[in-house]
């Protein structure tokens, strides 16, 4: 397919399609030209990792004005028959690479831990990801795969979500991981989510399959900051109906808060109607 100018014919802007090269993987732009794409289609793009098969996630549609089309590329072609039997002798080559690489690793006994391995399209470069715990002289070995191989060999250091995302697996939900079911891209969890919904800090009940916090912890954390806002804060002196003192505990999904009575150190639970006005601080 001819390069497109993403600016020919005046103002009117090329459609685009976002495309996956893994399951649940990350979504990229390309440029989508004349032909017909329709969602689960297969097709042929160019990245920086060379010629990949991808699937199309998002149709044809057109992009945000704030895109920068100008260094998008275009979709190559759909994948053909011929395609897709290349993509199956690929992934034979994979498995014979993942194979050979464990055992270098264990003749070497390396500190690293092999988590797949990936070739392009056109078969020259084969990418090797692994997991280690800090830094690992790993030259011998890519010259030992490479030469065996015959392929250009990069190895590529992943985090443990990373590791998690590819190897799959259950949570305690009793659920096929986020990561590996649908989530396509990692956002930051911390412990102060954690913390605003009220959970106990217990690192066991708060970390996933991968050690780190649950992704989950980000789902309803906007829920509970928007309700939390309505709520007095903890050590907040107010006056209530059934008796004035300070808020000890909120319950932010009840919308309600424990108080700790002045008059006889009693504990009651009042709704946000009970309250009448806030005391200075």
């Amino acid at each position: 397919m001819a390069q497109i100018d993403p600016f020919e014919g005046g103002h009117t802007l090329p459609k685009i399609v976002a495309v996956s090269l893994q399951q649940t993987g990350h979504l990229y732009n390309f440029l989508a030209g004349d032909e017909r794409l329709r969602r689960g289609d297969r097709v042929l793009v160019d990245t920086e990792a060379g010629v990949r098969i991808g699937t199309i996630e998002i149709e044809p549609h057109e992009p945000a004005q704030t895109i920068d089309l100008s260094s998008m590329r275009p979709i190559i072609r759909a994948a053909t028959d011929n395609d897709y039997r290349a993509e199956q002798e690929n992934i034979s080559r994979e498995a014979r690479a993942r194979r050979l690489c464990v055992e270098r690793i264990r003749e070497r006994r390396l500190q690293m831990k092999l988590v797949n391995a990936d070739f392009t399209f056109d078969g020259r470069k084969a990418v090797f990801y692994f997991v280690a715990e800090g830094r690992v002289d790993f030259r011998d070995l890519v010259r030992d795969l490479a030469n065996v191989l015959r392929v250009r060999v990069e190895m590529k250091q992943i985090g443990a979500r990373d590791e998690t995302k590819v190897t799959g697996g259950l949570g305690p939900c009793g659920r096929e991981l986020c990561c590996s079911s649908w989530l396509r891209d990692f956002e930051a969890v911390t412990v102060k989510m954690a913390r605003d919904q009220g959970l106990a800090l217990n690192p066991s009940r708060l970390a996933g399959m991968c050690g780190r916090l649950k992704c989950c912890l980000r789902y309803e954390y906007a829920t509970y900051v928007e309700l939390k806002r309505a709520l007095p804060n903890l050590g907040k002196r107010v006056q209530c109906v059934k008796g004035d003192g300070k808020v000890i505990r909120q319950n932010i999904l009840k919308q309600t808060v424990l108080i700790q009575r002045e008059e006889d150190g009693g504990v009651i639970e009042a709704t946000l109607e009970d309250l009448v006005t806030s005391r200075p601080q």
